[in-house]
């Protein structure tokens, strides 16, 4: 029996940067201070006009074969987690295969995740992994929800970046990835979406839960996410302890995603972890929704906080709502 095991991550942000100084003077009456001090962000990257998901993640697929020395050829699967596809069809992940030269045996699959979509994507490559079907997924998250966005919306401009991560999940002899544990809610589904696009008449469509007060495609309840949050996900990380038989104790880090500074803050608190233990990666980045995650690991990895043996929990959670989690060791030991 293989498993998976998360290899070497590689990031690509988009080159347009996007400061709170740069937003202050667009936007004279915005109390950037009082922002940052809620949402921990400083800045965000922004993707260009013509710029799609794509786009970023041949980037970050074209690094990590680069840096990493992968042939691209090796890549049994692909798997995308996006929001943001290029078009409503064909499948984006099908056009990543051509563009990044991948041998036609592939298998290449879209999936519609946000910020859980990180861990969801593991669990699909050691699926794959386990049952013989791929040795080698390249997991790929990307999204430009900036396309969303109306440039006069505060609420939303100031907390999330565009960019895309391309993990290399391989098969290895013992499992690093497990107890697995998942959550949605639906009825939750009014707190933050995008009704225009796709093929739901407008007059049947789902409503905000709240009165929209910008006028951007996408919306979002950010005090209802963060109710939903503070209870969903403190509850998810009991039944992921549970499952794999450990106590917070036996974790060295919790990688949560990055939503913003705030709901971090709370969720820290509720778990009564030092700041250590639940590190903070958004400052020059932002949310980048499915990708927080794997940006997160990159970051401590370059920085020497996440080495080899060292057991985490990962916790995805937000749009859907959907809400995933697992127990992860690492295995990698850099180049």
């Amino acid at each position: 029996m293989k498993y998976a095991a998360v290899g070497p991550i590689a990031v690509h942000l988009p080159e347009r940067v996007e400061t709170n100084a740069q937003l202050k003077a667009e936007f004279p009456g915005w109390d950037m201070d009082l922002i940052y001090e809620k949402t921990g962000i400083g800045s965000r990257h922004i993707a260009a006009a013509d710029e799609c998901a794509s786009d970023l993640a041949v980037c970050a697929a074209q690094k990590l074969f680069s840096e990493f020395d992968i042939d691209p050829k090796s890549i049994d699967f692909v798997l995308l987690c996006t929001q943001t596809p290029d078009y409503p069809l064909p499948t984006t992940a099908c056009l990543l295969q051509s563009r990044l030269d991948l041998k036609t045996s592939v298998g290449a699959l879209d999936f519609n995740l946000g910020c859980s979509g990180y861990v969801y994507g593991l669990s699909l490559a050691d699926g794959l992994i386990q049952s013989g079907a791929a040795k080698r997924v390249l997991l790929l998250t990307a999204e430009t929800y900036s396309k969303y966005i109306h440039p006069t919306d505060r609420s939303l401009r100031t907390i999330f970046g565009d960019g895309a991560a391309a993990t290399l999940v391989e098969a290895a002899p013992e499992p690093s990835l497990t107890a697995f544990q998942f959550g949605t809610d639906g009825s939750g589904a009014d707190t933050l979406l995008v009704t225009k696009g796709g093929n739901r008449p407008e007059k049947d469509a789902i409503r905000p839960r709240h009165r929209q007060r910008w006028e951007s495609a996408l919306y979002m309840d950010g005090p209802s996410l963060i109710n939903f949050t503070v209870v969903a996900v403190p509850q998810l990380v009991e039944s992921i302890l549970a499952a794999g038989n450990l106590k917070s104790g036996d974790v060295d880090l919790f990688l949560l995603h990055q939503a913003t500074l705030k709901m971090l803050a709370q969720l820290r608190e509720r778990m009564g972890l030092p700041e250590e233990r639940m590190p903070v990666v958004l400052e020059h980045c932002g949310n980048t929704v499915s990708s927080t995650i794997p940006i997160l690991i990159d970051q401590l990895r370059r920085d020497g906080r996440l080495t080899r043996g060292m057991r985490s929990v990962m916790v995805g959670f937000g749009v859907g709502w959907s809400w995933a989690g697992c127990v992860w060791r690492e295995t990698w030991g850099g180049k």
